[in-house]
């Protein structure tokens, strides 16, 4: 039996060139349209900062966020791109004044929200809240209905404390070929923006194309794109898997810490809930789902990469530690690189066989990536001198 000091744990290594690529391949694709990289949860889990540098320089000319708070991380980190949050945010004093101050680009579609927004803009002396008009076409999320949208874009084409800088729609089944809700959903939008032309109201930066539809529906690529799990070489779906040359930006990795011999019959992790049918070598590995791999990964079939081999995880993934069968004869050392997404050797395992695994998508699998898991950023902006 061998064992290893602690050196720190795993690492996420985030390629900065892959997200440069990334965004060049879906520039192609919106043939004209802007390119709005979306950069919410920290970057999907891959660092929202270095991600949105990287983006913009690549031709990204907006970057997308969920909350004030992370666009407060942008600009703290002096990116001045146009930012727009997603969502209505919440209408608090503290927020709208940040808001306001870093010149955010603001979704609404209720009119208390556009009351409150430009209550503040007027107390501030702001100059016009930037306002992306949000109609629900058909994701039945949040968003005006349709039939509203001409009343609330004139409410704030009248108010000087607002402007309508954009009017847009999110698509709820772009992601499946084939579907014809998204042909409904665009006839539905396409019927909004005339309205707006016949009420004589400029619409702003149209949008409505979430990755799926940028890579899929040119119908709906208008002005402007919001690409998220794309950017990051993460098919919005496993059926779109290879439908565009996208490169893995996440390859996370660990190490084996301990190897040894187990009989036929021993049971391994809590629970026992896999019993060797024969004897073997497992070796075990510091991740677990506090780093945010998946509990059940070891009972669906979850397998790592070391030495260039599919190892299986045998047994309950625990809180800091998961275990792999190395097999009989298998020659594993510790310090061993253990691949847990990206590549080694001529195999891969990626983001969305894992989420196949657990009956999730990729964007949940990267997110989950705790932040006790180390991000190396390499390539692209954040390469060392």
């Amino acid at each position: 039996m061998t064992a290893v000091p602690d050196q720190g744990g795993s690492v996420a290594q985030i390629d900065l060139d892959a997200v440069a690529h990334n965004v060049g391949v879906l520039a192609d694709h919106a043939a004209g349209a802007q390119v709005c990289a979306v950069v919410k949860a920290d970057g999907y889990g891959h660092g929202a900062v270095p991600v949105a540098r990287a983006a913009l320089d690549a031709g990204a000319s907006w970057l997308g966020v969920a909350q004030v708070q992370e666009a407060r991380a942008l600009r703290a980190a002096g990116i001045d791109a146009p930012v727009l949050v997603l969502s209505e945010c919440d209408t608090s004093t503290d927020t709208l004044d940040h808001a306001l101050a870093m010149d955010l680009h603001l979704v609404g579609y209720r009119s208390a929200f556009l009351e409150a927004v430009s209550e503040r803009a007027r107390a501030l002396g702001a100059r016009p809240a930037r306002i992306h008009l949000k109609v629900d076409t058909g994701m039945r999320r949040v968003g005006c209905e349709p039939h509203e949208a001409v009343d609330l874009a004139r409410r704030i084409v009248e108010d000087p404390h607002l402007a309508l800088a954009g009017t847009m729609t999110h698509l709820a089944v772009a992601d499946e070929p084939g579907n014809p809700g998204t042909g409904v959903q665009i006839d539905r939008f396409e019927g909004v923006l005339a309205a707006l032309d016949g009420a004589g109201i400029d619409p702003g930066v149209r949008h409505a194309a979430n990755s799926a539809a940028a890579l899929l529906h040119p119908r709906a690529h208008l002005d402007l794109v919001r690409t998220g799990i794309a950017v990051y070489g993460i098919p919005p779906s496993p059926v779109l898997s290879g439908v565009a040359p996208l490169r893995p930006a996440m390859r996370w990795t660990s190490e084996v810490r301990f190897v040894k011999p187990v009989a036929r019959g021993e049971g391994v992790s809590y629970g026992h809930r896999h019993v060797f049918e024969e004897a073997t070598v497992v070796a075990t590995v510091p991740v677990g789902y506090a780093d945010g791999y998946r509990r059940r990964l070891g009972l669906v079939g979850g397998v790592v990469l070391i030495r260039g081999r599919r190892c299986p995880i045998v047994g309950v993934v625990t809180m800091d530690q998961l275990v792999v069968d190395v097999g009989a004869g298998g020659d594993v050392a510790v310090g061993d690189e253990v691949v847990l997404i990206g590549a080694q050797g001529d195999d891969e395992v990626s983001a969305t066989e894992l989420a196949l695994l657990v009956d999730t998508i990729g964007y949940e699998i990267t997110c989950a990536v705790s932040p006790r898991v180390a991000r190396h950023h390499l390539g692209g902006l954040e390469a060392p001198a």
